[in-house]
């Protein structure tokens, strides 16, 4: 695929778009694909970018969906909400953040900000995921990071592409306070929610390693590290879903999508075991689409601005 005619025109689209649980039972599964050292992978040509794309993602306005969400948690379904964000953003990939300003070294990445909130029993739980994946859809994400919020305490993760994946955490259990190390390159589950709003025809099927959600990792106290999983893709009426099986790990996601750009997510389900020992059982977490709006919502800071949260059913 060509590259796009000049770098300038990208810079210019890019600088309008914008700016866990108490008991620490843990299971470690195996048959699990091995961590070794990867090379530094090399960056495919770049995607050219459609003028559809352009219009879409490049409009100064973020995409927020509102989800009402079953979520599985120590044996139980539990009702709350969920959300996804996605927006255009430069980035910088050697420091991996967000450029401020337009820099020549910046990569234009559709970032997903992801957000869960559900009660267990009293206490509530708030979980909020980041991922920042290159729009010319040429490589693996640019960064993913994980936080997790409860009464128990919080817990943070992060993981970054450099030469290899780069994994650094922070907990309050025991056995993993701080953590740090290096792994093999491979698929994110993370990511495939970024790739499917770029190109879902380059979703990866078949036999696949794959490293997990990084909320599943830590929710289920299971190692960081590629998985086994079988990948599949098939459309009706309209709609996409994408399937991805962990047969060690006992679990299955399922997401759904528009067949047609912008490719809209417009539920998922996740089915796994919940709760720990004799108690697991195995349960779906579930989300479905309320609403979605176009906005640019850091403008919308103001008491008056309440009416849209009603709006998106939270």
């Amino acid at each position: 695929m060509k590259p796009l005619s000049s770098a300038k025109i990208l810079v210019s689209l890019v600088a309008f778009s914008l700016l866990g649980a108490c008991n620490d039972n843990r299971q470690k599964t195996d048959g699990s694909t091995s961590s070794t050292p990867s090379k530094e992978d090399t960056p495919k040509p770049r995607a050219t970018i459609s003028d559809e794309f352009k219009a879409y993602w490049y409009a100064g306005e973020a995409e927020i969906t509102s989800y009402k969400l079953e979520q599985a948690r120590y044996g139980e379904l539990r009702d709350g909400n969920a959300v996804l964000i996605y927006v255009t953003e430069p980035f910088l990939p050697q420091e991996q953040v967000k450029a401020n300003n337009n820099n020549p070294e910046s990569i234009s990445v559709l970032k997903l900000n992801a957000t869960k909130k559900f009660l267990t029993g009293i206490y509530p739980y708030s979980i909020m995921s980041s991922t920042f994946y290159p729009v010319y859809d040429n490589q693996h994400a640019l960064k993913t990071s994980l936080s997790v919020q409860e009464w128990c305490g919080h817990v943070y993760s992060q993981l970054n592409n450099r030469n290899q994946f780069e994994f650094t955490s922070h907990s309050y259990f025991e056995g993993e306070a701080d953590q740090n190390f290096s792994m093999e390159k491979v698929i994110l589950e993370n990511e495939i929610w970024t790739k499917i709003r770029i190109n879902p025809e380059n979703l990866p099927t078949g036999e696949i390693s794959i490293i997990p959600s990084l909320e599943y990792l830590r929710l289920r106290h299971q190692e960081v590290k590629p998985y086994n999983a079988i990948a599949q893709i098939s459309s009706k009426e309209g709609i996409t879903t994408y399937t991805i099986s962990y047969p060690n790990l006992e679990r299955n996601l399922m997401i759904n999508f528009t067949t047609n750009f912008p490719y809209s997510i417009v539920s998922w389900e996740e089915k796994f075991k919940s709760g720990f020992g004799s108690n697991a059982k195995t349960l779906t977490t579930s989300a479905s689409k309320i609403k979605t709006l176009k906005t640019a919502y850091w403008k919308q800071n103001e008491n008056k601005n309440l009416v849209l949260r009603d709006s998106l059913g939270l």
